[in-house]
């Protein structure tokens, strides 16, 4: 598992100690990712890994969000429009979907866990890294609108990579 910051590691370290998952938990009213569905997504992780089955985003973000969308993440923001609301700005517990590119054909999406400033955020995710999860990792929007439409996801802490055109952002039921 890829933790890219201590304070997500401090925190899922100990959800992880005390919260027992054997079901879909329901999301709470809480800042930021609810800590069981941190837990059930992490825990849904593991058991892929001992099957030696890969980890993808889709489930991920699935798990963690609460959004029941189904499909490869470049399919998520047009099955979105008639069920879930979504938006150009960034909300926490949103899902970010990022749009399909020839070296991204399937697309990605990630769950946004904090929001630093009007241009920053850190989002939780899986298989950016091949087959890991990263949690705490941060993301700049490098648009000239700044609408989130382009952002630079961080590769190892402290330097970001290349930029990634973003639909938008699904935002779960209330």
């Amino acid at each position: 598992m890829r933790l890219t910051t201590p304070r997500r590691l401090v925190a899922l370290v100990g959800l992880l100690a005390t919260t027992a998952c054997t079901q879909m938990p329901q999301t709470e009213d809480i800042p930021g990712i609810a800590p069981q569905r941190l837990s059930f997504a992490m825990e849904e992780v593991d058991a892929l890994k001992s099957r030696g089955a890969r980890v993808w985003c889709v489930p991920f973000a699935r798990n963690l969000s609460g959004i029941e969308i189904r499909g490869n993440a470049r399919t998520w923001w047009g099955q979105a429009q008639d069920s879930y609301p979504v938006s150009q700005a960034p909300e926490i517990g949103a899902v970010m979907v990022f749009r399909a590119t020839p070296s991204m054909p399937l697309g990605h999406v990630a769950v946004v866990s904090a929001q630093e400033d009007e241009r920053r955020l850190l989002i939780d995710h899986a298989n950016w890294h091949r087959n890991e999860v990263s949690l705490g990792m941060a993301v700049i929007d490098v648009s000239e609108a700044n609408d989130w439409s382009r952002v630079r996801v961080e590769t190892v802490p402290g330097a970001f990579g290349s930029v990634y055109p973003v639909e938008g952002f699904i935002l779960p039921d209330a």
